[in-house]
């Protein structure tokens, strides 16, 4: 038992350190990042007596994922933000929200809340943090209101992120029945996402107290989400319940905020002071649509190019290279999508919105440099963080973590199945591999303690919600987009009470919800 927990702590040892530079030496996340991956290279070799070539190729791996289509998805989303501003675009986005209601309390939802779902439902990879908290910040929004909001509302959707990604990747693994097994997570998942909404509009109004007289709208948000993604997940399969969720939530939640501008007013404490131009010229549909532009090609090309358009996804998705970068055991090649990746699509999306918004190819050249300027440091933490999370799986470290749970809790094990899958968000900043990396743990660990295979896999999703809350990519996704570079430290410390909160409330619904999961399965 001694050896399990001495390996149990070294095993950590990274990711602690990463914490405690971040949080405690207020490092910037790229240098802390790239000090929590030599922590882990340094281990591997003396600790865990990995080759040098394969901690290099371990690295050398983590270093690919990031760049693509991690980094290709992010700069892509920022600079589609940058170059609306650039071009006057963003101005007309802002009077056309505002114009359905300037109360902060109501836009976080209809933008951070829905349209952060669908983004994330259709993109995933950061684009539900990147483009609506720099879109909450250019309508005034202070840039700490506007990540955490971000950071609260992507964490329950990304189980079903990147039309269903994370959790099909889920049910391959483990042999489970994918429908199933997505039924089982969104009923784990419904009370924490029907409560999100509610915690997003405490965080930008200082309180409860900013609820008063908005409960029945929060509810419109939060039900028009719940129930349409449990459905969806029970009759459709694994690929469109958040998308699905997040247009019935947008449709209700806009609808029910037009009502509301009419009959209430906004106190002025929430009203957003967004300053009026009283020589604009009126919005015609034509600069309306100009102006949207991007932001519709990316949901039109998103969605043409998903499994839900089998024709023109599998020749897209045919295009692709296979490159064996770990040399160890256990390797399989890393594929590069060349075409059908969110970034590229995205990045097109961008261009094209630039160009019907009459932008020069000169200007497009230089809202891109600029772009690639300010993400820098984020593209170094992102590098980082990558290539710690993949030496720290290949060399044994999450298994020697996962491993200390099992044995030392048992029967009580399912309190920490949640933490567990919360723990690989965190490392590796993606749903998706946190299943990979636990998805078979917590199975045997269901089979060692005779509990329901379905609840505690899926309990591993249900836990990826709250590291993505506090992984350091999401953080530093938010800092880059909204040009607050330097506080992920800060962020991290105000957004680990909820990402907390939510682990506990996570591990009390799976240990005490066991025997509903005979009834669900």
């Amino acid at each position: 038992m001694d050896s399990i927990f001495v390996m149990f702590i070294l095993a950590l040892l990274p990711i602690l350190w990463l914490v405690i530079a971040l949080c405690a030496l207020k490092w910037q996340a790229h240098i802390a990042g790239v000090s929590a991956l030599l922590v882990a290279f340094v281990e591997a070799l003396l600790v865990w007596d990995m080759p040098f070539n394969l901690a290099a190729t371990a690295a050398l791996e983590g270093f690919a994922m990031a760049l693509w289509p991690i980094v290709l998805v992010i700069i892509a989303a920022v600079f589609t933000y940058n170059l609306t501003v650039f071009t006057g675009a963003m101005d007309i986005i802002k009077r056309m929200i505002t114009s359905i209601s300037n109360d902060k309390r109501i836009l976080v939802l209809l933008i951070g809340w829905c349209f952060g779902g669908f983004l994330e439902g259709m993109a995933g990879f950061g684009v539900a943090i990147a483009i609506p908290a720099s879109m909450l910040y250019a309508l005034g929004f202070s840039p700490l209101e506007a990540i955490l909001a971000c950071l609260i509302a992507n964490g329950c959707p990304t189980m079903f992120g990147s039309i269903g990604i994370p959790t099909a990747t889920l049910a391959s693994i483990t042999a489970l029945d994918s429908t199933t097994l997505a039924f089982v997570q969104t009923i784990q998942v419904a009370p924490l996402l029907f409560l999100s909404p509610f915690f997003m509009i405490m965080l930008v109004s200082g309180g409860i107290k900013g609820l008063k007289g908005l409960i029945p709208f929060t509810c419109v948000a939060s039900l028009s989400f719940v129930i349409p993604e449990i459905l969806a997940a029970r009759f459709v399969g694994v690929e469109l319940p958040v998308v699905i969720a997040s247009v019935c939530s947008l449709g209700a939640t806009f609808a029910y905020a037009a009502y509301y501008g009419k009959h209430h007013e906004v106190p002025a404490e929430y009203r957003m002071n967004i300053p009026q131009d009283e020589t604009q010229k009126p919005i015609t549909p034509a600069n309306a649509l100009q102006a949207w532009s991007p932001f519709i090609l990316i949901f039109v090309l998103l969605l043409l190019t998903s499994k839900l358009v089998p024709a023109i996804n599998e020749p897209l998705s045919a295009i692709k290279s296979d490159v064996l970068i770990y040399q160890g055991e256990g390797a399989s090649p890393y594929t590069f999508t060349w075409v059908n990746t969110p970034g590229i699509l995205i990045l097109l999306s961008g261009i094209i919105g630039g160009f019907i918004q009459r932008c020069p190819i000169k200007d497009l050249y230089k809202v891109m440099k600029d772009t690639i300027k300010q993400m820098s440091k984020t593209i170094m933490t992102m590098l980082s963080v990558l290539a710690c999370a993949k030496i720290m799986g290949y060399a044994g470290m999450i298994s020697a973590i996962a491993q200390f749970f099992v044995t030392v809790l048992g029967n009580f094990y399912p309190l920490a199945a949640p933490l567990i899958g919360a723990l690989g968000t965190f490392v590796t900043g993606s749903g998706t591999s946190s299943e990979v990396l636990f998805g078979n743990v917590q199975l045997e660990a269901a089979q060692a303690i005779q509990a329901n295979e379905y609840w505690l896999v899926a309990a591993n999703s249900l836990g990826t919600g709250a590291g993505k809350m506090l992984s350091p990519q999401s953080i530093a996704i938010g800092t880059a987009a909204c040009a607050l570079n330097g506080k992920d430290g800060e962020i991290l410390g105000k957004i680990a009470k909820y990402a907390f909160g939510y682990v506990m409330v996570m591990a009390l619904t799976i240990y005490f919800g066991q025997a509903l999961a005979a009834w669900l399965v």
